[in-house]
């Protein structure tokens, strides 16, 4: 059943596992716990070695996840503690990492649910070009570079080989890729985050894989953040059914189900990430602090 359902969230493949195996079953090379930043629940999935890894299909790492549910219920300062809570595990993941950053969004704008990386760049404080010119204002930031990849059929350019050459020009000491991804649940979509020190797949959320952003690639640790904002037609009848069976769907197995208010979803949660991102990256700022510089 895991291997025909399709999500790119780790909690999600840690739960289709113990549906398959039984709740009793220990899963093992596998550690899960769950815990709470800033009012909001987070699940850790930390894949200990290959036999885990083999076991949910993803590689060896640590995979955070937090339920932003209450930002969509526009709870009082759910925005704030969502943009605190994004940064300080973000900078779990980075600890002991300093020196230049890249940030890059990958996607496609012009198609909604694939447009998170690119407008979050909207909302990454980019000062490497400041730090170089304007020193005596600017000389205590982190340089920071940001780049909206595009996709292979708008640009001819595929996103692992641009953010490759630039990672080879900049010299950046990490990179911080953001993507959208897949879910097996209407109810993650556009309700969490995922945050994973393994790198990423570009056009992974749309079944569209491409050349990896990983260390073994880039040679620098590699920050995944992703939403899932669609899911698989197939895999949502099956859930919907309660069967553990992909439903003979036919054509319907291309289709990719998103919410109705995917253009504002996708907006507020760009922002949320962005801000995330770039307080991790300048553990100097505080949300009032970005709110000014980015006005």
């Amino acid at each position: 059943m895991l291997q025909n359902r399709r999500t790119d969230l780790a909690l999600e493949a840690r739960e289709l596992w113990q549906e398959s195996a039984g709740e009793q079953t220990r899963l093992k090379g596998v550690h899960a716990w769950d815990s709470q930043r800033e009012g909001y629940p987070i699940t850790t999935v930390k894949i200990l070695d290959q036999e885990g890894a083999q076991a949910l299909g993803k590689p060896v790492g640590t995979y955070v996840t937090l339920t932003v549910d209450a930002l969509e219920r526009r709870e009082e300062d759910a925005f704030g503690r969502a943009v605190r809570a994004v940064a300080a595990e973000l900078s779990g993941l980075l600890e002991g990492v300093d020196g230049p950053a890249l940030v890059a969004g990958l996607g496609n704008r012009a198609i909604t649910p694939d447009a998170i990386g690119p407008k979050v760049q909207e909302h990454i404080l980019v000062t490497r070009h400041l730090v170089d010119q304007v020193p005596d204002h600017f000389g205590a930031f982190r340089p920071v570079a940001c780049v909206a990849a595009g996709v292979l059929g708008t640009t001819g350019v595929e996103s692992g080989e641009l953010v490759g050459a630039l990672a080879e020009q900049l010299k950046p000491a990490c990179v911080v890729a953001v993507d959208a991804l897949a879910s097996r649940s209407l109810d993650r979509l556009c309700r969490t985050i995922q945050i994973a020190d393994t790198g990423i797949a570009p056009g992974s959320g749309v079944g569209n894989h491409r050349r990896a952003l990983n260390r073994e690639n880039l040679g620098v640790p590699v920050i995944a953040v992703g939403v899932p904002t669609v899911v698989d037609g197939a895999t949502l009848a099956a859930d919907l059914l309660g069967t553990a069976d992909l439903p003979p769907l036919g054509k319907g197995r291309d289709l990719l189900v998103t919410p109705k208010d995917i253009d504002s979803q996708v907006g507020d949660l760009a922002k949320v990430i962005g801000y995330g991102i770039t307080l991790a990256l300048q553990p100097g700022l505080s949300l009032e602090d970005m709110e000014l510089l980015m006005s």
